[in-house]
C-alpha cells in the first residue's frame, strides 16, 4: 500500500525554473509530515504535489498552500491537520512556538480532556518530532533516567485509553489492535434441518427413500436435527460532530467485522442514514473507508437519531432484521431533534430483533446521568447500555455478544430506572 513505501525510490523529476531542487525536497520532507500525522499520503500524491507547484509557481504563498491542500487533503477532517502542519512546517513563528509548547510533558488534570485543536496539534508535533531528522540533540552530561515502579505494559495502558485522547501512533496501534479483534456470535437454531444420525426427529422423507432403494422389508429410520447458524448482525453508527473521534475507529472494527462473517449490515446516520454494508466489504481498509467517505455526505454534522431510525424501520429493517438479528447502536444520545418520534422508532426496533446493544461512550465518566431527552427516550428499549471508548469496552461487547442471555449482562436496567 502507499501507507507502508518509503519516498526513497522516488523518480528524480527536473525542476522548472521558478521551482528548486531545494523546495523538491522540502515537499517531499512535507509529505512525510503528514503521513505520520495519520494523513494518507503516498508517492503519488508527492509526485503530483510537485508536478502541482511546478505548474502554478511560488510567487504566491496562498496559492503554494492551496495547491498543497488540493493535492494532499482529501476529506474535510483533515483540513485541520494539514493546515496546521502547513504553517509550523513552512515556518509560521507563532504556530511553531505553540507547537513546542504541546511537545513538552502535560502536567495538566488527567480527567480533563484537552480540545480537539490541541489533540491535533500534538499530532502534528510528534510528526515533526519523529524519526532521527526529527530527535532533538541531547546535551553531553545530560543523562535521562526512567523509573518503571508501578506501571503497566504498554498494552495495559493503550487497552485503557480513551480514543479521543490517543496520539498518532497510538491511534495506529489501536487500529492494527481493532483489525485483530474477533466478534463471537453464538449460534442460533433456525427454522431449517439437515442430516444427522444423532437427531431427535425423523426425518420422514429420507426414512422413506431409504425403503425404497433398500427394496426389503427392513426400513432404516433417518434422523435430522435443525441447523445452527449465526444470527445476522446490524451496526447503527452515529457520526455526528460530537462521535467523530470514536466514529473513525469503530470504522475501522466494523470492517474487521464485516470481513470476517457473512451478514453483517453496517448503517452510518448524522442527520440521514446511509448503508455503507458493500463498501465495508472491500479488503483494502483504506479502499473501503474512502468509498465510506464518499458515500457519506453528513460527517460531523448534527444528528437526528428519531428521523434516521424512522428511515430504518421503514426500509431497511424487513431486510436486515430476519433470522434474529443482532443490533448495535452506537450513538451518545445527544438528539438534534429533541426525541421527536425517538420513543415509538426505539420501541419498534427492539420488537423488531433479538436483542438490542447501546454503545454510549458518555458512560465513561463516573459522574453520567441521563437527563437529555433523546437518552430518556431510548433507554427504555434496550437490553444492553455500556461505554465504548477504549479498547478494554470493545473487548467487553465481545462478552455481551457471546452470552447465551442476559440474565448477567444486563446492564440497562440500572439506567432505566434512573431515567424514569
Amino acid at each position: 500500500m502507499a501507507q507502508e513505501t518509503d519516498f526513497q525510490d522516488l523518480p528524480t523529476i527536473v525542476p522548472s525554473d521558478n521551482v528548486g531542487g531545494l523546495l523538491t525536497e522540502n515537499i517531499m520532507h512535507f509529505a512525510r509530515v503528514l503521513r505520520r500525522a495519520g494523513l494518507p499520503v503516498g508517492p503519488r500524491q508527492v509526485l503530483d504535489a510537485i508536478r502541482a507547484v511546478m505548474a502554478v509557481g511560488i510567487s504566491n504563498r496562498n496559492d503554494f498552500y492551496w495547491t498543497l491542500h488540493a493535492v494532499f487533503v482529501k476529506h474535510r477532517t483533515q483540513r485541520e491537520v494539514f493546515d496546521q502542519a502547513f504553517h509550523i512546517f513552512w515556518k509560521n513563528p507563532e504556530i511553531l512556538e505553540r507547537m513546542m509548547q504541546l511537545i513538552l510533558p502535560d502536567i495538566s488534570d488527567p480527567n480533563a480532556g484537552p480540545p480537539d485543536t490541541e489533540e491535533i496539534s500534538r499530532r502534528v508535533a510528534e510528526a515533526l518530532t519523529s524519526g532521527q531528522d526529527g530527535q532533538p540533540e541531547l546535551q553531553e552530561d545530560e543523562e535521562i533516567e526512567f523509573d518503571a515502579t508501578l506501571t503497566w505494559s504498554a498494552n495495559e495502558v493503550l487497552g485503557e485509553k480513551d480514543f479521543e485522547k490517543m496520539s498518532a501512533e497510538e491511534i495506529r496501534a489501536a487500529i492494527a489492535a481493532v483489525h485483530r479483534v474477533k466478534l463471537p456470535l453464538n449460534e442460533v437454531r433456525t427454522r431449517r434441518f439437515k442430516q444427522s444420525n444423532a437427531g431427535a426427529r425423523i426425518d420422514m422423507r429420507r426414512t422413506m427413500r431409504a425403503a425404497l432403494r433398500s427394496g426389503t422389508d427392513f426400513i432404516p429410520l433417518m434422523k435430522r436435527k435443525r441447523r445452527m447458524r449465526r444470527p445476522p448482525l446490524v451496526v447503527i453508527c452515529d457520526i455526528s460532530g460530537s462521535m467523530e473521534r470514536y466514529s473513525r475507529m469503530l470504522l475501522h472494527f466494523m470492517h474487521t467485522v464485516t470481513n470476517d462473517r457473512d451478514r453483517v449490515h453496517t448503517f452510518l446516520f448524522g442527520t440521514r442514514l446511509t448503508n455503507v454494508t458493500r463498501y465495508l466489504r472491500y479488503k483494502d481498509v483504506d479502499e473501503a473507508l474512502e468509498k465510506v467517505s464518499e458515500a457519506v455526505d453528513d460527517w460531523s454534522g448534527g444528528t437526528r437519531i428519531g428521523h434516521c431510525l424512522e428511515d430504518f424501520n421503514k426500509f431497511w429493517s424487513r431486510r436486515v432484521l430476519s433470522q434474529g438479528a443482532v443490533v448495535v447502536l452506537i450513538s451518545d444520545g445527544l438528539d438534534r431533534d429533541e426525541g421527536d418520534g425517538l420513543t415509538l422508532e426505539m420501541e419498534r426496533l427492539h420488537m423488531s430483533c433479538r436483542r438490542l446493544i447501546w454503545l454510549n461512550p458518555l458512560l465513561r465518566y463516573d459522574g453520567f446521568e441521563p437527563k437529555s431527552i433523546g437518552i430518556k427516550a431510548m433507554l427504555p428499549h434496550v437490553d444492553v447500555f455500556q461505554t465504548v471508548h477504549n479498547l478494554n469496552s470493545l473487548n467487553d461487547l465481545t462478552r455481551v455478544l457471546s452470552a447465551d442471555t442476559l440474565d448477567n449482562i444486563n446492564l440497562a436496567d440500572k439506567w432505566k430506572s434512573e431515567a424514569a
